[in-house]
């Protein structure tokens, strides 16, 4: 079965099925290798909707938070995690061609027809395969949506000091008729030197792989974590797909019809025709669906984010309170004539004894991961309806050309091979 719904050559089931996946994994492969920096940008952007209104987002907008990859990150940055996604594009792009074509051989002997299906044939069969697909996607796209979002844990406030330094107080002078014995010491050299800002080229090495995020998700909430925002995915899988297929075939025969007038003959698409059909149906696919997909992505993102700004909270305390405690010295007198009249008792102050403080202090059982209805009325009550479409426009400018390759590729080799 042709993704726009016509019959195929007579072969055996497993050829066919064969076929999809071959053919769905080349087109979902070449596609993601094109789309992903715009993916990464709309993911990061849409990441920032859970923060407060009172704080100042980090990105402006699409390109802006292009921009700033680029110039922090460099190139390879633009495809943080990319292995992730391009397995999960293959998985997701074959599964997706495999179950519509089953569902569409379904159909047909559902009503013992050969004859094309008709466009809500295609829309119902092409739903049922966004649904399906879904369940392989949620757990990738959990994974993707976490790598691209860590390098905005990188930052780190830049007076916390290494939590390992420990901060010796100042010995007494000889004088001691000077009360700087009891002022407080700054921090030696080595320690102002380190309180710089960290760089994300110092702590790339640092930052966990796909592997790591999947043990850490299984240990924290169990196999069913891995399927954290499913309800936006098979929302969005589900009627996206369902556009996607139907739209594509309704402007295909569109395009075919007229040109089939002009030339007295039947033909399967053109590449031209695939490629606009297909670019139409990613736009519409992407409008109709995305506050699902917004949801989605800061649902994935929030623990990942929330415990950067709980952390970076709590540090800044514990800055500011070593910066402030006064020393721990005692000062005791001493029998020894060569030395001070006055010995000192060192108890050092740690920037880790600091932070451990705040942190016991301040420590807490992490709230609840918010359900898919909580997550949109947040949204949608700190930022209005244009929050829900936070970086449509980019997905917009990636889905248009990403989906008139899928169908370029997928048609062209089903036509070469058929």
């Amino acid at each position: 079965m042709h993704s726009d719904g016509a019959s195929r050559p007579l072969q055996s089931p497993i050829d066919d099925a064969v076929q999809d996946i071959v053919f769905g994994s080349v087109a979902g492969m070449v596609s993601e290798v094109f789309e992903y920096p715009f993916d990464l940008a709309k993911v990061r952007l849409q990441s920032q909707l859970l923060s407060s209104s009172s704080s100042q987002p980090r990105f402006k907008g699409p390109m802006d938070c292009l921009m700033q990859t680029w110039r922090d990150e460099g190139f390879k940055g633009l495809y943080r995690g990319l292995p992730v996604p391009l397995l999960g594009s293959m998985l997701e792009t074959a599964a997706l061609f495999v179950a519509y074509s089953s569902l569409q051989n379904g159909i047909r002997r559902y009503y013992k027809s050969s004859d094309e299906l008709t466009i809500p044939q295609l829309c119902f069969a092409a739903a049922g395969a966004g649904a399906t697909t879904s369940f392989i996607l949620t757990p990738i796209e959990l994974v993707k949506c976490k790598i691209q979002v860590q390098m905005l844990n990188v930052p780190t406030p830049p007076r916390v000091p290494p939590i390992h330094v420990p901060v010796l107080p100042k010995p007494p002078p000889r004088d001691l008729t000077s009360s700087s014995i009891y002022t407080r010491q700054s921090p030696p050299q080595s320690i102002r030197t380190s309180l710089s800002p960290v760089t994300a080229s110092s702590t790339n090495h640092h930052l966990p792989g796909p592997l790591t995020i999947v043990r850490n998700i299984i240990a924290t909430n169990g196999v069913r974590g891995l399927w954290l925002g499913h309800t936006g995915t098979v929302l969005r899988e589900t009627g996206g797909t369902a556009v996607w297929f139907s739209v594509k075939e309704w402007v295909g025969r569109i395009l075919k019809e007229r040109r089939t007038k002009t030339e007295h003959s039947s033909s399967p698409l053109l590449p031209w025709e695939s490629a606009f059909a297909g670019a139409v149906s990613g736009a519409v696919c992407v409008a109709a669906l995305y506050p699902a997909d917004t949801v989605k992505s800061a649902m994935q993102t929030e623990e990942e984010l929330r415990e950067m700004r709980v952390y970076q909270q709590r540090a800044s305390s514990a800055a500011r309170e070593w910066s402030t405690s006064p020393p721990s010295t005692t000062l005791t007198p001493s029998s020894s004539t060569s030395s001070p009249p006055y010995s000192t008792s060192k108890q050092p102050l740690t920037a880790s004894s600091a932070l451990s403080s705040v942190l016991k202090r301040s420590s807490s059982a992490s709230p609840e991961s918010m359900s898919f209805l909580e997550t949109f009325l947040k949204i949608y009550r700190t930022h209005g309806a244009k929050g829900l479409y936070s970086g449509c426009g980019m997905s917009m400018a990636r889905a248009i050309p990403s989906s008139g390759i899928v169908f370029v590729v997928y048609d062209g080799l089903r036509a070469w091979f058929a």
